[in-house]
């Protein structure tokens, strides 16, 4: 495991790395959503499910549209969503055809969060793409909070760690349909 700077992430991403990171009230484990034997790799370094699905977060919505099927949302729905980030509210949405079962599971619609953490902004920002995100945890384990608890769980599953401050949320993000506007996990 290698210890990054936002900056360095590049090369690890493209060559289909597993990478630990602060989020907005975890660590989370992230890879490149179009490499799928990086996304197996993070499935299972976690022992999570394939058909659970993933989320992806990005540091603005262009990074995620290729992803959506803004066609099948209104207007207002995209504005709710819009109104919403940058920060802790991920949103539910219809996929494009094509996109993988590995990032949106048994589900035809896929996780997405434009995040306010300057850390996930740099690393979304130096790729020019969204990170598929995770909390970096084994499946039904509490997640972790500190790159030593990184070091101790994952040192010999993930390729790098990002080190740096996790955000002020204290519950992980609000999730929503984008649909119906229900609240699928309420995370304030």
């Amino acid at each position: 495991m290698q210890l990054l700077n936002a900056s360095e992430v590049a090369e690890v991403y493209t060559q289909g790395g597993v990478i630990a990171y602060p989020t907005e009230a975890v660590y989370g484990l992230g890879c490149d959503p179009d490499n799928l034997n990086a996304i197996q790799k993070l499935l299972d370094i976690k022992q999570r499910p394939w058909q659970k699905g993933l989320i992806l977060v990005a540091s603005d919505f262009q990074q995620l549209a290729p992803y959506i099927d803004e066609s099948q949302l209104t207007t207002a729905q995209l504005e709710f969503a819009f109104s919403k980030w940058p920060g802790p509210f991920t949103f539910v949405m219809p996929i494009k055809p094509g996109v993988s079962k590995l990032l949106c599971g048994q589900f035809d619609s896929i996780a997405v969060r434009v995040s306010s953490h300057p850390v996930v902004r740099a690393l979304c920002d130096t790729v020019n793409k969204p990170f598929v995100s995770s909390s970096a945890n084994i499946a039904g384990h509490d997640p972790a909070m500190s790159a030593a608890e990184i070091e101790h769980t994952f040192s010999n599953d993930i390729t790098a760690l990002v080190v740096g401050e996790l955000g002020s949320q204290r519950q992980p993000s609000t999730i929503i349909d984008a649909r119906s506007g229900k609240i699928l996990r309420n995370g304030q």
